[in-house]
Parts: C-alpha cells; structure tokens; sequence
C-alpha cells in the first residue's frame, strides 16, 4: 500500500535539509553560512485505522492521516468515508 492518506490524498514530498556553517553574529563570529543541501523526504502522519460507521453497521478499514482523523471525528465516518469514494 503507498504512503498516501486515502482521504485527503497527502502523500510523500521532497525537500533540503541545510547544512549550515560558521559561529552565529550575536555570539561574535561572522554569521552562518549554507554549505550544502542534502535531499530529504517529508512523509506524511499517516495511521491505519479500523473505523466504525453506523449507518454501515461495520467497520472500515483506512489509511489515513492524522488530520484527515479529525476530518472523520468532526463530520462524522460516513459523509467523508462516502465523499473520498472509500464506501459507496
């Protein structure tokens, strides 16, 4: 299974993480400098979860992220089950 939310569709970005060198001005060198960029990957928060919904009367199970969980506790299991097309 990918590394993607089922719901929100976040999934896995890339980015830099920066190699800095040098003494910082205020503790009295001459400030830091980028000597590098280094690729990284920023994955997401993501959750298997077993979700129950009512109207359903059974459980589902999901791959979700952490913010699409308070999506599901907020607007209730089925409206955003059925709106990512997850349930029909």
């Amino acid at each position: 299974m990918a590394r993607q939310c089922q719901i929100s569709g976040v999934k896995v970005t890339t980015g830099h993480h920066i190699h800095r060198s040098g003494k910082a001005k205020k503790e009295g060198g001459i400030g830091k400098h980028i000597t590098k960029r280094v690729k990284r990957k920023i994955y997401p928060n993501l959750r298997d979860k077993r979700i129950w919904v009512a109207e359903l009367n059974k459980f589902v199970n999901v791959r979700l992220s952490a913010r699409s969980l308070k999506t599901v506790t907020k607007n209730g299991a089925y409206n955003v089950l059925k709106e990512a097309g997850i349930i029909k």
